[in-house]
């Protein structure tokens, strides 16, 4: 069960990353569209040419990669209280975003947008930002996020962080980047393997697995103070960290008594407990969204197969039935969706499960899938791929239309993980 004991997933967050220097580009490619586009005039700031950020540049990237919006180019419109919202309707856009932006004698700079619907004639939101001339290109995602929102009603992702680990060699390098892959940075660097990290709920912490001393060990770490709190040093193998939904508690996997079973710790350390109790491995504990239920990987069925048990242990019930191989469970913020990775044919792929349904569906065409992590608002997945011989990352929506591949230009990139929303 070669991925049951190599759990791909990988962390970080905001604090600490401001003093860290970017090493590596990623690129990103896009396929696809969503079924039904909102066609959106972006109009350039007024005045964005202060701004070390194209706010405006940022806002169509980001409405373009989700697949959900036909972007239309607006040109300037220097006056944004007086928008012809009838001549933007006639040429096919449905709503307007306009904005301007003001250096402040503090540096910061005065972020304002607003979004207009062509069919309702009227403003549908405004959004005034005061950011820092290193968050700027942060207040362009924040508008993206507003506009997905009100077009869509769904709470858009692009103001959040991906994190995955780059190897090239013996050196483990965890980096993290803005949603669409710009603004990367380094987070740690180790010559000796860091896998399976889990971000907190609040994107303060991570808590992941370090081999630093030569066995893997389970660690959470501050990300603003750096501080480290061993939570699970046993015996054996200590791996697959994942926290609870309230934060107050981690799920592991450790090998102390023989097979490896699922036991939860408290977050600042001790408490540990044992969940499971059969004579197979049962590894990747996942808390479902409500934190009363632990989605895990099992072989107790005789191939590795996904199940769902009480937080206080019990009996455990199968959820996966199609195809002998799936691991790697990873459940939506709303409860209602199943990522995971199955083997079929010989090809290690990606695919969802509507848990109301028990219906899948396959997500990917690769044949070497890993480690799903979902967006916060569960409409894409980031995951790690091979196409052509050379590891990538990859994001896909839930639905299978647009699909977006993340590469570097040298070395391996593997075990992402979708980081929360930053505040």
């Amino acid at each position: 069960m070669r991925t049951m004991k190599k759990l791909n997933t990988v962390l970080l967050s905001a604090g600490l990353l401001a003093a860290l220097s970017a090493q590596a580009q990623l690129r990103v490619e896009i396929s696809g569209v969503g079924s039904n586009q909102i066609p959106v005039a972006v109009a350039t700031f007024a005045d964005e040419s202060v701004s070390p950020t194209q706010i405006s540049k940022v806002i169509k990237t980001d409405l373009e990669r989700s697949g959900a919006f036909k972007v239309i180019d607006a040109g300037t419109i220097a006056d944004v209280n007086n928008v012809d919202l009838s001549a933007w309707k006639s040429k096919g856009a449905d709503a307007v975003v306009v904005g301007t932006v003001q250096k402040a004698a503090d540096g910061t700079f005065a972020v304002r947008y607003k979004l207009m619907s062509t069919v309702q004639n009227s403003k549908l939101s405004q959004l005034d930002q005061q950011a820092a001339p290193q968050f700027t290109r942060l207040a362009g995602h924040k508008i993206a996020d507003d506009v997905y929102e009100k077009l869509t009603g769904v709470r858009g992702i692009f103001a959040t962080r991906i994190a995955y680990v780059t190897q090239q060699g013996r050196s483990f390098r965890l980096e993290v980047a803005d949603a669409d892959g710009e603004n990367v940075q380094l987070a740690l660097s180790s010559n000796e393997p860091i896998i399976s990290p889990s971000w907190s709920p609040d994107g303060t912490k991570v808590a992941y697995v370090s081999f630093e001393q030569k066995k893997p060990v389970i660690y959470v770490q501050n990300l603003v103070t750096r501080q480290r709190t061993v939570i699970a040093n046993e015996k054996g193998s200590n791996s697959a960290p994942a926290w609870s939904p309230d934060g107050s508690k981690i799920a592991v996997a450790l090998s102390k008594t023989g097979n490896t079973q699922i036991y939860i710790a408290n977050a600042t350390g001790g408490g540990l407990r044992r969940v499971s109790n059969s004579t197979g491995i049962d590894t990747e504990p996942q808390f479902s969204a409500d934190g009363q239920s632990i989605y895990f990987t099992s072989d107790r069925s005789g191939g590795p197969q996904i199940y769902r048990m009480s937080v206080n242990g019990g009996d455990a019930q199968r959820v996966t039935f199609s195809g002998s191989y799936n691991i790697s469970p990873r459940i939506s913020s709303d409860g209602k969706s199943l990522a995971y990775i199955s083997r079929r044919s010989g090809n290690f792929q990606l695919y969802v499960m509507d848990l109301a349904s028990g219906q899948e569906q396959r997500l990917s065409d690769n044949t070497n899938d890993q480690a799903p992590s979902f967006a916060p608002n569960g409409k894409y997945i980031l995951y790690s791929t091979e196409s052509g011989g050379r590891k990538a990352l990859a994001v896909v929506s839930v639905d299978g239309r647009v699909k977006q591949r993340l590469t570097i230009q040298a070395g391996a990139i593997k075990e992402p993980t979708w980081g929360p929303f930053m505040k």
